[in-house]
Parts: structure tokens; sequence; C-alpha cells
């Protein structure tokens, strides 16, 4: 007889530019989201999974968003804004928040894809209102060690995350 226990339900959420820079910047290498995609299926049914990222007219960065839905993303582009004095802005952080938050009752487990130490107090919040457990993938020596304390698991990026 089969059992009827249903799977946990996982959502994800990944901070594309910071996972890039951060694997480039410490392993020159690209994350595998394939291989993250195998592992995240082990923490049980995902149920939801966004890609933040920048839009671009770079075919490349086009191919690679197509690749990400591909995998089982949704992929959500901001513009990249280009200030007068030559600073940059781009991030995804108050639209991760935002999705985290409306998702968090709704599964048993959010993985976030970042090392961003902006995401701590995000992170402390969903654990303890939601009762759901936050893993947290980041590059070990380019994350924010309170978002490490805070998550209820960190995995460290290494070679098996990267291709």
């Amino acid at each position: 007889m089969s059992s009827l226990v249903s799977k946990p339900r996982v959502a994800i959420f990944a901070d594309v530019q910071n996972i890039y820079y951060t694997t480039r910047d410490a392993y020159q290498r690209h994350f595998d989201y394939n291989a993250f995609w195998a592992l995240a299926m082990e923490y049980g049914h995902i149920d939801s999974a966004q890609a933040y990222a920048i839009a671009s007219h770079d075919p490349k960065q086009r191919q690679f968003h197509h690749i990400l839905r591909g995998i089982g993303f949704q992929v959500k582009l901001k513009p990249y804004i280009q200030r007068a004095d030559g600073s940059a802005k781009g991030d995804w952080d108050v639209g991760i928040t935002i999705d985290v938050m409306e998702k968090a009752e709704q599964v048993d487990t959010i993985i976030l894809l970042s090392g961003d130490g902006d995401f701590e107090l995000l992170v402390q919040h969903v654990a303890q209102r939601y009762n759901c457990k936050v893993v947290v993938l980041g590059v070990r020596q380019l994350s924010a060690t309170s978002l490490i304390q805070a998550a209820t698991e960190f995995i460290p990026i290494n070679s098996a995350l990267l291709r």
C-alpha cells in the first residue's frame, strides 16, 4: 500500500545578480542552476521558483533567462538604471522580500539564493512568523555572517554547484 503523505512544499527565490557576481569573484565560474534544481528537489515539491534578474539586450543574457525558464523558474526582470553620476542601480531586494512574504505561509521551505545581508531580517521573520524552514545558499566567504546565522540551514556554494 502506498503512503499518502504529501511532500513538503518548497518555494525558491534566486537573487541572480548576487549569485552571478559572488561565484564569479570567488571561483571564476558560473553557478549551475540545473545542479541546484536537483538539490532543491530533495527538500520537497517545488511549488514555485522565482529568478530575479536585470533586463538586458545582450543575446547571451536573454538566452540565460530562457534557460532559467526552461529549468522551471519564472524570470522577473527589472531595467538596469544608469544614473547621471555614472553609478548604477538594479537590485531586487524589495521585490524578493515582498514575494517571500506573500509565499511563506503557503510553503514549508523557502530557499533563498543570495548572500546579501539585507535579507537577514526577512529570513528571521519568515522562520519565526510562519514556522517556515529557510535554506540559504551563497558563497560562504562572500555571504553575510548575519544571514548565515539567521538561516535555518546554510548551504555553501561549492564545486558541486558550479560549472
